[in-house]
């Protein structure tokens, strides 16, 4: 009975890490994300939260993950602007993020995580 319980204790201690460190990870993933387009190297696309002090640039693409699964694209506006396309993402897995738009006008893709740290995050992108 003593073993049971061992683990089953172990079963829940496990479970509750994992979950721990899958959400630490989509928090630090949540935010606006600016093309650090200087840094990229070898299809690894560099992204930067969107309070970074960028060098100049003739406009910067990006996008914004909310905890609520809702996913904003942001691309270059026919006014230099930034241009929102709304949809959603979500996780398939650890290292991959599912993107796909309400008005079905763009594609729909996969990011490759490739590392997120020290505020730098770093993707591959994947066609669906």
């Amino acid at each position: 009975m003593r073993l049971f319980s061992l683990l089953g204790f172990l079963s829940i201690l496990l479970l509750a890490s994992t979950c721990t460190r899958s959400d630490l990870n989509l928090r630090k993933l949540e935010g606006t994300w600016l093309h650090a387009h200087e840094e990229d190297q070898d299809g690894v696309l560099v992204y930067r939260p969107n309070t970074y002090a960028f060098p100049p640039s003739r406009g910067r693409t990006g996008f914004a993950f909310d905890r609520a699964g809702l996913f904003t694209q942001y691309d270059i506006a026919p006014t230099d602007g930034l241009e929102g396309h709304e949809g959603t993402w979500k996780m398939d897995g650890d290292h991959i993020v599912l993107v796909s738009f309400e008005d079905k006008q763009e594609p729909e893709y996969r990011l490759e995580i490739v590392s997120l740290e020290n505020n730098v995050l770093k993707v591959r992108r994947l066609e669906k």
